[in-house]
């Protein structure tokens, strides 16, 4: 299973990635270690959705 989630950081603006570990990820968001976002934390999850192949989870991110 892939999902794509779109995060609201601090400074009120958004993130939008993909991964096959939702929970791990939003994780490593908040613990820095993604660049990306390491100085706009915390984050929030606001929206996530699954697909069952990643090729459907990256197409749906852009």
């Amino acid at each position: 299973m892939y999902y794509v989630y779109i995060l609201k950081l601090s400074d009120k603006s958004y993130y939008v990635g993909y991964s096959s570990d939702l929970k791990n990820r939003i994780k490593t968001h908040n613990e820095g270690s993604v660049s990306s976002t390491k100085n706009l934390r915390p984050v929030k999850l606001i929206y996530y959705s699954a697909f069952l192949t990643q090729k459907k989870a990256i197409d749906f991110e852009k």
